[in-house]
């Protein structure tokens, strides 16, 4: 699981034990990113509200846009927890294989659309090297046909991933084939 002391579903209580009873009922279980936060169920919930709003509320980024940052981003960080649960996402909404594993690898990429370019070209500034980010950078964005709201949803996107990035590389948080597969939303 983690290197630090965790509260499995079946020994909850209270607060987190209702959290752990809504993460089942909504995805079938209860991740190891999510778990590892048992000593704190508030920022537990405050964590699944924020993942909830930017990976699955309405906008103009689409599921699979928003999973391909959340790989791209977690590809830069060499975070394989995050890399391999997000890539089991973006798999439902990427058929080809080829793209699929280049935006896990970082190798050489097939034409993309302007805008999955301009995403992946902003997550990984903003991941690499945050300080030398400037205005271009978000009219790229503006000129592949992403919407000020949609700006602001990537931007918060990246952020998001490289915060849940360093709570797994950081407290070790580990999966395995069968912790990886089978959520819900």
């Amino acid at each position: 699981m983690s290197w630090i002391e965790e509260i499995a579903p079946e020994a909850a209580q209270g607060d987190l034990k209702n959290l752990y009873e809504e993460l089942e009922r909504k995805r079938g279980k209860v991740s190891n990113i999510l778990q590892v936060h048992s000593l704190r169920p508030g920022a537990l919930r405050g964590h699944l509200d924020l993942y909830m709003d930017l990976m699955f509320a309405p906008a103009g980024l689409s599921r699979r846009q928003r999973e391909m940052i959340a790989v791209v981003v977690s590809r830069e960080n060499r975070c394989d927890y995050c890399v391999a649960h997000h890539v089991e996402a973006l798999a439902r909404y990427v058929s080809d294989r080829a793209l699929l594993d280049a935006i896990a690898s970082g190798a050489a990429m097939p034409e993309t659309a302007p805008a999955d370019s301009a995403l992946m070209n902003y997550a990984v500034k903003l991941t690499r090297a945050p300080g030398s980010v400037r205005a271009d950078d978000l009219q790229s964005l503006r000129d592949a046909g992403i919407a000020e709201a949609d700006v602001l949803l990537a931007n918060l996107i990246v952020a998001y991933f490289n915060f849940v990035n360093r709570i797994a590389l950081g407290l070790g948080v580990a999966s395995n084939p069968a912790e990886v597969a089978g959520y819900g939303t």
